[in-house]
């Protein structure tokens, strides 16, 4: 039986989501991205600043337009290594600890991965203990958690368990669980939006302008990437592929539709390129959903921001527990694939 297009999406989603990519440790993921793009016969080198960039020339080669889906993912920094082993940590992205709960975490080691368990300490306690207070009155917080090893500090400076280490859940915490056409996972944001560039990549031939389709590294501390993309590629447009947080703060009604952002806390997208894109989406038979978002941004807005392009818009797909363990309709993933595959086309 011919695989469907969710399917697929599925288990593309499912292998990329497994690829440890915590903000500037992004090696796993990139090999994974390289492989497939040339398996299916598409260009990509890498830069500098470690984003991968498939470049499609277009018809029409005097403008340049760009579509992002930044690779890394949130998670953890270690800042102490204590004599006893057990490891201190700050927040990397935005994460926080009460989002993972106590579980086994991935230390990425310069020698080897390190698993050790994300603790919080006992709740057979009184308030002479300072955990007793995650009961009663407050979340933990990074400062106040700790990873413990079971290994010796020096176990772990053989390791090259360090200062700057990255931590993310553990591996065999990550594959994705699917409910009907539903997909629920840690990372989501933005592998998902990664699945559907690749499949961008893999059907678009000959684009209206010249393509580059960018697969952005450190998104989540700052769009670093991105920046440096813009700051040294001319483009007349960008769009950024990402989540869309639900919240009742905000109009997203659908979980199927897709979403275009007005604004978000860096600045104003280009209504212009939003009403291009929904007449895509239109064409494309797609109901679109609108919104403004607080505490968000993207490797559009930044970019905008800084002067780097003139245009700029997010098309989101909509996701529930956003920064946590996300569940987004395969159906908006899908609408956002073809309002792409037909605007660009």
């Amino acid at each position: 039986m011919r695989e469907s297009f969710r399917d697929k999406l599925f288990r593309l989603i499912s292998d990329l989501v497994l690829c440890h990519s915590p903000s500037g440790m992004e090696q796993e993921i990139d090999a994974f991205i390289l492989s497939w793009l040339e398996s299916v016969g598409v260009e990509a080198h890498q830069d500098d600043a470690g984003n991968i960039i498939a470049r499609i020339p277009g018809r029409n080669p005097g403008r340049a337009l760009a579509v992002t889906a930044h690779k890394d993912e949130i998670g953890g920094i270690v800042k102490r290594v204590l004599e006893d082993g057990k490891v201190e940590v700050r927040r990397l992205g935005g994460s926080f600890p009460w989002v993972y709960g106590e579980g086994v975490v991935d230390l990425l080691g310069d020698r080897l991965t390190i698993p050790a368990i994300l603790s919080f300490g006992s709740r057979h306690v009184c308030h002479e203990s300072p955990q007793k207070a995650y009961e009663e009155d407050r979340p933990p917080k990074w400062h106040t958690v700790w990873v413990d090893t079971r290994m010796s500090k020096s176990e772990l400076e053989n390791a090259g368990v360090r200062p700057g280490t990255r931590m993310v859940i553990g591996r065999h915490r990550k594959a994705p669980f699917r409910m009907g056409d539903y997909i629920a996972s840690y990372a989501l944001d933005n592998k998902a939006a990664v699945a559907i560039l690749l499949l961008l990549a893999e059907a678009i031939k000959t684009p209206t302008v010249d393509l580059d389709l960018v697969f952005t590294a450190q998104e989540e501390v700052g769009a670093i990437g991105a920046l440096y993309y813009t700051h040294q590629t001319r483009v007349d447009e960008l769009i950024a592929l990402e989540i869309a947080p639900k919240s009742a703060e905000y109009p997203i009604e659908s979980d199927e539709d897709p979403v275009l952002l007005s604004q978000d806390s860096y600045g104003m997208y280009d209504e212009t390129l939003n009403g291009r894109l929904a007449v895509a989406a239109c064409k494309s038979g797609v109901h679109v959903q609108y919104a403004v978002l607080s505490q968000f941004g993207s490797d559009a807005s930044v970019a905008m921001k800084a002067g780097h392009v003139p245009k700029a818009a997010c098309l989101g797909f909509p996701a529930d527990n956003t920064h946590g363990y996300e569940i987004a309709h395969l159906g908006a993933l899908e609408a956002c694939y073809h309002v792409l595959q037909t605007y660009l086309s």
